[in-house]
């Protein structure tokens, strides 16, 4: 069959109409400067997906000044003429992307990145980043009021980050959608201690300085990165079950409380272990600072890190984020309920395996305390605004509702579906969604009225 000239011309456009899509959708394009979460546009970063961070920071107490170089390994999602990092306020002195120079611009907290050659989608790349200042901690209403984020100590420095802070002390795709793995050398006056997330892999004296240097070889989100400096007593060993333990303490604080840190630290992380499956990292512990100013404590992955420990309860309740929060990191930060109604919730499965009251006799305990007209109620915990995101709903309503869901698919689901969660998205990120349909298929029930009633809808459910 001949086919007529106009067909043919017309098959010769179509083609070339497909060649020059196919061109243009693989052309070069600059990365996005955020991974679209609604809370926080610009955090993360698009077009690659960060694989590994090797951190170098040197600290000075004396001037608060730090000066660092992080060399991120990531793959190229998309072909990218640049990129960016997100970075506050420190000074940038030189950017490498695969060992050579690169240019590069600042716009508030974004660094975009332009690289000799564009970088190929599907492979990796190595982007080197200089720099220096004097980190600034973060504040306003999200973290309870508090400042967070490099706080400087009587004698060195408390890094505690969530949610957005991390890129005040290095340069990162600062979302934990966007998770990978560590080296963290610290150097710090000698006589000092650099305290980091997963095993120490080794520290010296050289001069009049300590260098210290650890590694988290499981994805771990940028929020929970930490390199927390001062004076501390040290202490290691294994749980009961075998788990390794690095509990740090300032000594400032070591007879000012109760609660043996390391014995509670060892005891919670074995039940745990029992409760929610397997421990997910190398090592469990603590870091006890002296740091009345923040205010709070926080799950920094492997080592909590505590601004001075209160009571039992927030440690295992810090402990039980390396499960739901750490391992299993929120896709969004609208779904932080999956990482604070966990761990208040683990408060009461606490109480209840010590026999001082059952996890249902503590949800009546919060549901009273509140009459109906309280604000408390006025949180929609499944999405609760940036601004309101660690509000006390979140943890309290957060947990009424896994205590809701417990009493109606009863105790044999319930403590199926809890470890199921933490295997299925062990290392990865989740939504509220997801939560939702594996919770009904473990119980084989419908529970889309459950969930909206105290996750969606605001106002004090009636019982």
């Amino acid at each position: 069959m001949k086919l007529s000239r106009s067909t043919r011309l017309g098959a010769v456009a179509t083609a070339a109409a497909s060649f020059f899509a196919i061109a243009a959708s693989s052309a070069p394009s600059p990365g996005g400067p955020g991974i679209g979460d609604t809370y926080f546009p610009n955090l993360g970063n698009g077009g690659f997906d960060a694989r590994h961070y090797a951190l170098d920071v040197a600290y000075n107490p004396d001037t608060d000044r730090l000066d660092g170089r992080t060399t991120l390994t990531a793959r190229a999602t998309q072909n990218l003429s640049s990129f960016d990092l997100d970075l506050q306020k420190l000074e940038v002195t030189r950017v490498e992307v695969n060992g050579r120079r690169a240019e590069f611009t600042r716009d508030g907290d974004e660094l975009r990145i332009t690289p000799h050659d564009f970088l190929r989608k599907g492979h990796d790349f190595q982007v080197t980043v200089t720099y220096g200042g004097v980190p600034e901690p973060l504040g306003g209403p999200i973290v309870f009021g508090s400042s967070y984020g490099w706080m400087k100590t009587a004698d060195g420095v408390f890094v505690a980050c969530e949610p957005n802070a991390a890129s005040t002390w290095f340069p990162s795709s600062d979302h934990p959608d966007d998770k990978a793995t560590y080296d963290i050398r610290i150097k710090a006056p000698k006589g000092l201690t650099g305290v980091s997330n997963g095993r120490l892999v080794s520290t010296y004296d050289k001069g009049e300085s300590t260098y210290t240097h650890w590694r988290e070889n499981k994805p771990m989100a940028t929020y929970l990165a930490t390199a927390t400096i001062g004076k501390f007593d040290v202490r290691t060993g294994r749980t009961p079950s075998g788990i390794p333990i690095y509990v740090a303490v300032d000594p400032v604080l070591a007879n000012s409380n109760n609660v043996d840190v390391y014995s509670v630290t060892a005891a919670a992380t074995d039940y745990w272990s029992q409760v929610f499956g397997p421990y997910p990292f190398e090592e469990t512990g603590a870091i006890v600072d002296d740091m009345p100013e923040a205010g709070f404590s926080l799950e920094v992955q492997s080592k909590p890190i505590y601004s001075a420990v209160r009571s039992e309860t927030t440690i295992v309740h810090e402990l039980a984020h390396q499960w739901f929060g750490d391992s299993v990191s929120v896709e969004r930060w609208k779904d932080i309920w999956l990482n604070e109604g966990f761990a208040t919730y683990a408060q009461w499965l606490w109480a209840e395996h010590q026999g001082t009251r059952s996890a249902h006799d503590s949800f009546l305990a919060a549901y009273n305390a509140r009459p109906a007209d309280s604000a408390f109620w006025q949180i929609t915990v499944g999405d609760p605004q940036r601004d309101t995101m660690f509000a006390s709903a979140v943890y309290q309503r957060g947990a009424m509702t896994l205590q809701m869901l417990r009493e109606r698919i009863g105790d044999e689901a319930f403590f199926k579906l809890l470890p199921t969660w933490t295997k299925i998205h062990r290392y990865g990120n989740a939504n509220t969604a997801d939560f939702i349909r594996l919770a009904e298929k473990v119980s084989g029930q419908q529970l889309d009225d459950l969930f909206q009633t105290w996750l969606f809808t605001t106002g004090k459910p009636t019982l």
